[in-house]
């Protein structure tokens, strides 16, 4: 007889065994992709929730201004000496830097 025949059948493994690997893919890829994109979607949430008047912040269109007015789901913000501009609240990316002190103190 052949002996390649002859050899006995690999067992069968566990099916818990068998999911080991997908487990520590979505396990990896928890702790590489979604996490920090969760942490990311909350910092950027309470970004827009202090919003105040005097900060200086830049769209996700790249104009930076200045916050004149805050309303529920609305951004006034100023671009220039005599031009307001009205964007959405989500439209604002982040702060641009400190906030004007003559602003703040108005």
């Amino acid at each position: 007889m052949n002996p390649i025949l002859l050899q006995a059948a690999p067992a069968a493994t566990s099916p818990i065994v068998q999911m080991v690997p997908y487990i520590a893919m979505f396990v990896i890829f928890y702790f590489v992709l979604l996490a920090p994109m969760r942490k990311q979607q909350k910092k950027q949430k309470e970004l827009l929730a202090g919003l105040k008047k005097g900060d200086r912040v830049v769209t996700s269109g790249g104009i930076h201004g200045t916050v004149q007015q805050v309303e529920e789901h609305i951004v006034w913000l100023r671009i220039a000496d005599t031009v307001k501009i009205k964007v959405n609240r989500s439209a604002i990316s982040g702060l641009s830097g400190e906030p004007d002190s003559k602003e703040s103190a108005a």
